[in-house]
């Protein structure tokens, strides 16, 4: 009598739970398949459009994690499971962690926000957070900038990407000022022309948009010449203390003194 009843039993439970174990089970292994064949076409599409490669691990990674847990999500729910202490420890264990991991957070933000939007690229100069140097590698939480004394500094992308960047190189070319104060008793022809004619022999200075000299502004004790020419940005430093030497040294061959010369 107790075989029967529990044969009986075993047959109520099938004919009442076995269709929905059965769409779980194959729901669970169309999921898995679908899965796959969505992770193909993520990759190609990351590809071809040319998602920085720093972001692809990611982002793939995340939206594969979101569908496995999904599909778990989805089967238990077809196959009768309750899912609302599941579903209510895993947004408790999300809050915990994003508390925890503000500030890490904020820095994985700036990250992904910088590799998409691409403010600046690696090798490009910049001058951001007080820093002036080259970009040498741009990572999820934090960006490296070499700088012109040959160090190297670590900047927190959150802070980065909130604050102002100056991206020197982006643009191609890079505007060199230079100004200095000769008396009124300088000939102001004369002047401009050792000037331009430095101006030719400086390498690195480009051709164009033009540069351009003169007079500035006139003070009571002398007059403030202006120089202003393009250069590429790699050069700027190099071709700035050589266009000043070389400006220096005509001016004072040409017999003009410059200011606290006897």
């Amino acid at each position: 009598m107790e075989l029967k009843e529990f044969y009986h039993d075993i047959h109520v439970w099938l004919v009442t739970n076995g269709p929905r174990f059965i769409i779980g089970i194959v729901l669970f292994f169309a999921g898995l398949w679908f899965i796959k064949f969505l992770r193909t076409k993520l990759t190609s599409r990351m590809h071809k459009h040319e998602v920085h490669s720093s972001l692809r691990p990611f982002f793939l990674s995340l939206s594969i994690t979101a569908l496995y847990v999904l599909l778990v999500i989805s089967v238990l729910s077809v196959m009768g499971y309750p899912i609302t202490i599941f579903a209510t420890l895993v947004g408790a264990l999300g809050v915990a962690a994003g508390l925890a991991l503000s500030g890490t957070l904020q820095n994985f933000a700036g990250g992904v926000l910088i590799l998409l939007l691409k403010p600046f690229d690696v090798e490009d100069h910049i001058i951001a957070q007080g820093q002036d140097g080259r970009v040498q590698g741009i990572q999820l939480f934090y960006t490296e900038i070499l700088t012109a004394d040959n160090k190297t500094v670590i900047i927190p992308n959150g802070k980065l990407f909130n604050e102002v960047i100056t991206n020197i190189t982006r643009q191609g070319k890079r505007r060199l000022d230079i100004d200095f104060k000769l008396n009124y008793g300088a000939d102001i022809e004369q002047v401009k022309g050792i000037i331009n004619n430095a101006i030719k022999q400086t390498p690195n200075i480009l051709d164009e948009p033009a540069s351009r000299v003169g007079v500035l502004t006139l003070d009571a004790d002398g007059m403030h010449f202006t120089i202003r020419v393009w250069v590429d940005p790699s050069f700027f430093l190099h071709t700035k203390i050589a266009l000043q030497e070389k400006v220096v040294n005509d001016v004072k061959a040409a017999g003009i003194k410059l200011p606290g010369m006897a």
